[in-house]
């Protein structure tokens, strides 16, 4: 998948359907905010990138990209009316990888991007990672971060995290979570669980607040922060 942020329709709609048509499926936005939206449910495999943007010029977001773990190392084609080699110069030193003034040919656009697909395919990026507001987590790493902060857990902390993240919105109850991570079931009593999300969420600091207790039934984690408060 390839996202195209650009607030020109026209170029918009006629970059995606090239695209798509290649071979290569995209989506166009015209706002950084419904990419930043779009990209918490998917992380494409290159990104195309106006300049002069509404909400936020492309080397904010281009910054923002690179700073993030998850998309730091996705490929960036910068498509801009900004032609001058100083505005090339910043744009390569800001993280793009490639950089197509306005107006462009189609033709050239395809074979720039399958280029730079082909360039790129051996740093793909961390398809299972799970972010989360300013929580990141990479299962296949072991990475915790919270704002870029990289948190230690210990591995019953980390593995009742990815399974909140698996389940994300769903409450999971205390037996889930012994069965998951612990192998054994639930006998009523047990605090195991209880005691693992407290710890889990002093760990997490301010993104501990996603953990919400549903009380009566278990836990589920959110970015909407809620009443995070341990059931007594």
């Amino acid at each position: 998948m390839i996202y195209f942020v650009e607030d020109d329709n026209s170029i918009r709609e006629l970059v995606t359907y090239t695209l798509s048509s290649a071979g290569m499926p995209a989506d166009g936005f015209e706002k950084p905010s419904l990419f930043w939206t779009a990209l918490e449910r998917q992380i494409p495999d290159l990104i195309l990138l106006d300049i002069m943007l509404p909400e936020e010029d492309g080397l904010s977001i281009l910054r923002k990209l690179r700073n993030r773990p998850d998309t730091q190392h996705i490929p960036v084609m910068m498509l801009t009316a900004k032609a001058s080699e100083y505005e090339k110069v910043i744009g390569l030193d800001a993280g793009a990888d490639d950089y197509l003034p306005k107006p462009f040919g189609m033709m050239e656009l395809i074979a720039r991007v399958r280029a730079l697909l082909r360039r790129t395919q051996t740093k793909p990026a961390d398809q299972n990672a799970y972010h989360l507001g300013i929580l990141y987590v990479s299962p296949e790493k072991h990475i915790v971060q919270v704002n870029g902060q990289e948190i230690l857990l210990t591995f019953k902390e980390f593995e009742m995290l990815c399974l909140l993240l698996k389940n994300r919105d769903i409450v999971l109850t205390r037996e889930q979570f012994l069965n998951s991570v612990w192998g054994y079931s639930f006998d009523g009593e047990n605090r195991t669980v209880d005691v693992h999300i407290r710890t889990l969420r002093q760990k997490l600091g301010e993104a501990g607040s996603y953990i919400r207790t549903i009380r009566g039934i278990g836990y589920k984690i959110e970015e909407k922060s809620g009443d995070s408060s341990d059931e007594d």
